[in-house]
Formats: structure tokens, sequence, C-alpha cells
């Protein structure tokens, strides 16, 4: 398989996802900045010019973080990235998309990609401000759900790679988590996987 990802973006929670379950994969960077998410040859794989993509051993490519996500932990059930009930696999799915439609899609959009958002460049700090409040205030949802002891559900699912990514912009930019949100991120620092693939995306750890 074939993942196109760009260090330090969500493809990084697609990242670790393929590296807990002991994947064999290529991965191929995509430098949004100089515009390869653009260039005949991605777009033939993804019209929507986005990452992270996934190009599977039969060639098709799969798209969009949630349904990577979903596929790789219905493709591979004994690794448990889902809970295995219906209740608990909506629970995880739940978290999941809100913290990519609306913590990332609608927050962290506004602040990383403000143009997209605002034509004049006299609203942009507006803009920016309002992703900084949808960011704290979608945080502050999650903190409210989130067990104090750890993970999203009893152990590791896909939804904690999908929070981690946010949380880790978070961190970056100097955004405050709250509580349980903080405890879920040092937890899921302590990974071993996590570690690893912080590294090989270039980043430094304590």
């Amino acid at each position: 398989m074939k993942l196109y990802l760009t260090p330090g973006s969500c493809s990084t929670g697609i990242h670790i996802l393929m590296e807990e379950l002991e994947l064999v994969f290529e991965a191929h960077l995509v430098n949004l900045l100089t515009g390869d998410q653009n260039t005949p040859e991605y777009l033939a794989m993804n019209p929507k010019a986005t990452i992270p993509t996934l190009v599977r051993n039969d060639g098709t490519a799969l798209t969009e973080f949630q349904a990577i996500a979903y596929w790789l932990a219905r493709s591979y059930p004994k690794a448990k990235l889902l809970p295995g009930d219906p209740d608990g696999d909506a629970r995880v799915i739940e978290l999941m998309d809100y913290v990519v439609g609306t913590i990332h899609g609608q927050g962290f959009a506004r602040i990383f990609t403000t143009n997209r958002f605002a034509l004049n460049e006299a609203d942009f700090e507006a803009v920016k401000a309002q992703g900084m409040d949808i960011v704290k205030r979608g945080f502050a949802v999650v903190n409210d759900g989130l067990s104090p002891q750890g993970y999203v559900m009893d152990t590791f699912t896909i939804a904690d790679a999908a929070l981690f990514y946010v949380e880790f912009w978070a961190d970056k930019i100097g955004i405050s988590l709250p509580e349980n949100c903080l405890k879920h991120y040092r937890l899921m620092l302590e990974r071993p996987v996590v570690r690893r693939v912080l590294m090989e995306e270039g980043y430094r750890l304590n």
C-alpha cells in the first residue's frame, strides 16, 4: 500500500494507525505549500486534492480521514481499533467525525488557511479569532465526554488517532488543552508508535 501524507497534518493520525497495525506500506510526502496535491499525477488518484490518500493493494485509492480509519479498523479487526459493538462503534465514529469535521474542518482550517474563509485581508484576524473560538469550544465539548482515565473508550481506537492530531496542533500553536484532553494527549505521547511516527515525520520529542 501507499500512504500519501504531509508531516504534522491530519495524515499523521492515519500514519499512526498504520504503524499500530504493523502494515507494510510506502510513505509518499505531499508538500501542500508547493502544490504537490494539485499535480496531474496526484489528482488522478485523488481529485479532491486533499490528504491523506491511501492506495490499497488492489490499486484503488481511498480518501478522507474517517473513511480510511474505518476501513483500516474493519480490515484488521483483531487490532480492535473499533470496540466491535454497535453502540461502541457509533460512539467512536461520533467523536472522530466531530474532531475532523468541526475542530479541524471549521476551527483549525480558519486558523491555518484563513484566506479560504475571507476574501478581504482586513477580515483575516476576525476569521482566525472565530476559528480559535470554534477550536476551544470543540475541545471543551470533547473534554466533558472524555474519560479522565485516558482513551476515548477503554482501549486505543481510531478516534484516539483523530483526537491526537488536533491536540498536537493545539500544543504546537500554544492553545491550552482542558484537563481530560491534556491527559489524553500525554497518554498518546507515551505510546511507542506515536513517538516513532512523530520522529519519522521530523519532530523532536523531549
